[in-house]
């Protein structure tokens, strides 16, 4: 019966959470402090900070916490399969649905349409991304990677996923080369 309750916990949150993450979070709230009591007030502030410190969306992080702590390994599996199924369904059936009437002028219409306002938000995003490097990195190394690496994705063919990959691991690996403050006195 646990496992039924883990599912219908986040398959709610997940069907009703219309607008994403922030709109699913007083549903998941509500199903896991009040309806089951799985979790305290406190309890749920802090798997929520800790969810909004990792990549991904939220729902689907506090459903693997959560499912997990309540049951186990297939708890987690559930709770993930629950609160991501409506999306697939409804992917599904705008798929299906879109695939029927891709030569009707109106849609091809829509879809040309979509693709100079996802341009402009990519472009946002990037410049927002190089704003923020140039913060952390300086004016000049932030240029440096820009141009490098529009040059091996673009030139050499390089996938960005393993630059991103590289580049992480750089940053993981870099020491620190200023010296601890507080350190020796003399």
């Amino acid at each position: 019966m646990k496992q039924w309750h883990i599912f219908i916990a986040f398959f709610r949150s997940g069907m009703l959470g219309y607008g994403g993450g922030p709109s699913s979070i007083p549903l998941v709230h509500k199903e896991v402090v009040e309806r089951f009591k799985w979790l305290t007030d406190d309890e749920f502030s802090d798997v929520l900070a800790l969810g909004n410190t990792l990549p991904g969306p939220i729902n689907t992080k506090m459903a693997g916490y959560i499912g997990y702590r309540v049951g186990g390994v297939l708890g987690m599996l559930n709770a993930i399969f629950a609160s991501i199924m409506p999306t697939i369904l409804l992917m599904i059936v705008i798929l299906t649905t879109l695939t029927q009437f891709k030569d009707n002028p109106v849609i091809q219409g829509m879809t040309k349409a979509v693709v100079p306002v996802v341009g402009v938000m990519l472009a946002v995003l990037t410049w927002d991304f190089f704003k923020n490097s140039k913060k952390g990195l300086g004016l000049l190394p932030a240029i440096i990677l820009v141009v490098a690496s529009l040059l091996l994705i673009e030139m050499l063919g390089l996938h960005p996923g393993i630059l991103i990959g590289v580049l992480l691991a750089a940053a993981f690996f870099k020491k620190d080369k200023q010296p601890e403050k507080g350190g020796e006195s003399a």
